[in-house]
């Protein structure tokens, strides 16, 4: 029986993803965008609508970041609205564990996984730049190396919080208009090196007991926080080849915490580009390549490389001539690619020596290099690449980013979508009402 495949939508604003010059495009903020792609999820039975969350306003040359959204709503406040415009899908969050604590956080996904009846996702991530840290008075509090060591703390200490309610310790007693309640019921103590709280949660246990735990770490310190704590693990690596390497990477390291295989699902992000043929698609992507990656934007991309001011370079103009400055990033804050590259020097080298064999100028070698549609075709091409990569075991499924918001899972939803149910690879309706059913998640311990 072949694998079933997972699909989640994610909504973006914080990337080189979104064509805001396209007339389609819409507002990041509106609560109608979030609404309008979470429905159209819905309607195509997704897993889950994904929201990803920032503390700050990514700068570069001191100024924010062109391609950021001009704000970030709370994202709690956001899919506690979704709680009451969806009915199945999942309602997944990021949310930091270096800069919140652990009662305030488990207390907001708790309220969630109630007003959604059983749909609340927690995308654990942690956070190590002064810059961010500058919002919540802890620049640099937290030495980069003991991320993972505080998010795992916090994970612990927030289960410890949510299972504080094990079942019905809380029944009302009709006769006396009073409660009759276990004297246990939501007692809590944690200590650690990172924690030390003990009190009385408030929200008795939800309906997934917790939420669906979800981590993006690639770090092999990453990969083994997921490996030990998270349901679903995102990934970059969508082609047959790393995505396979990834998978049984994770996959392996599950065991020897007591875990089980399909208890760690893999879901790489992907875009599509979609077309009545598989040329006419080639062409669009093209054209949506070019739009992603305009000359202002060629130059941020290579700053964050150089590490240096390149406001005067040409962007039609061949790469720079001389190598990145090597260090902490001097012209961008806030943005985890500034430190993707772990050999700066030796990455512009091969730049240069690919720009120059192929005839590319700076902003079409960062066309090239930044080039994010996984999924180019008709749709019937695309739900075949998709199926394929689920059966060969390089993902469980994908998270899907559209290029245009809020409308550009449309298509994908009308047109590729029903192509997987006739395979029998996708569902046709929901079987469960939680998340962790979606997913096909064992209940939590």
């Amino acid at each position: 029986m072949p694998k079933q495949i997972h699909l989640a939508a994610h909504f973006p604003g914080v990337n080189n993803t979104t064509v805001w010059s396209d007339p389609r495009a819409g507002s990041h903020i509106e609560f109608s965008s979030f609404v309008h792609l979470a429905r159209t999820a819905e309607r195509a039975k997704f897993d889950l609508f994904f929201l990803a969350e920032g503390l700050r306003l990514r700068e570069q040359r001191g100024e924010i970041y062109d391609l950021d959204v001009v704000g970030r709503p709370d994202t709690f406040t956001v899919l506690a609205a979704l709680a009451a415009a969806t009915e199945r899908i999942g309602l997944t969050g990021t949310i930091n564990s270096t800069f919140n604590e652990p009662f305030e956080v488990a207390r907001q996904f708790a309220s969630l996984d109630h007003l959604s009846a059983g749909r609340a996702g927690w995308n654990v991530v942690t956070s190590w730049d002064a810059f961010t840290g500058e919002n919540f008075r802890r620049g640099g509090f937290l030495p980069k190396e003991q991320r993972y060591q505080r998010a795992e703390s916090f994970l612990r200490a927030a289960w410890e919080l949510f299972d504080s309610w094990r079942g019905d310790e809380v029944v009302a007693d009709k006769a006396t208009g009073t409660f009759l309640s276990d004297p246990a019921a939501g007692s809590f103590a944690h200590s650690d090196a990172h924690f030390d709280i003990s009190g009385r949660f408030t929200v008795p246990r939800s309906p997934q007991g917790r939420p669906v735990i979800l981590q993006a770490g690639d770090s092999d310190e990453g990969r083994e926080f997921a490996a030990a704590t998270a349901d679903a693990i995102f990934s970059r690596h969508g082609t047959l080849e790393e995505g396979r390497a990834f998978y049984r990477d994770v996959k392996g390291r599950l065991a020897k915490h007591g875990r089980e295989p399909h208890q760690l699902k893999v879901l790489p992000a992907a875009t599509f580009t979609l077309g009545d043929t598989d040329a006419d698609a080639e062409e669009r992507a093209q054209e949506v390549r070019r739009a992603q990656t305009s000359p202002a934007t060629a130059i941020l991309f290579l700053e964050q490389l150089w590490n240096t001011d390149l406001s005067a370079h040409d962007p039609d103009g061949p790469l720079p001539a001389f190598d990145p400055e090597v260090g902490e990033p001097k012209v961008i804050q806030g943005r985890a690619s500034a430190r993707m590259y772990r050999d700066p020097v030796g990455t512009a080298t091969e730049w240069r020596a690919e720009a120059e064999a192929k005839g590319l100028s700076s902003r079409e070698l960062v066309i090239e290099k930044t080039a994010r549609q996984n999924f180019i075709g008709s749709p019937g091409t695309v739900a075949a690449k998709i199926n394929d990569l689920v059966q060969a075991d390089a993902a469980d499924g994908f998270i899907l980013v559209p290029h245009i918001t809020p409308g550009g899972l449309d298509e994908f939803a009308d047109k590729v979508v029903p192509l997987l149910q006739e395979r029998g690879v996708f569902r046709t309706e929901y079987s469960g009402d939680t998340l962790r059913d979606h997913l096909g998640l064992d209940d939590p311990a």
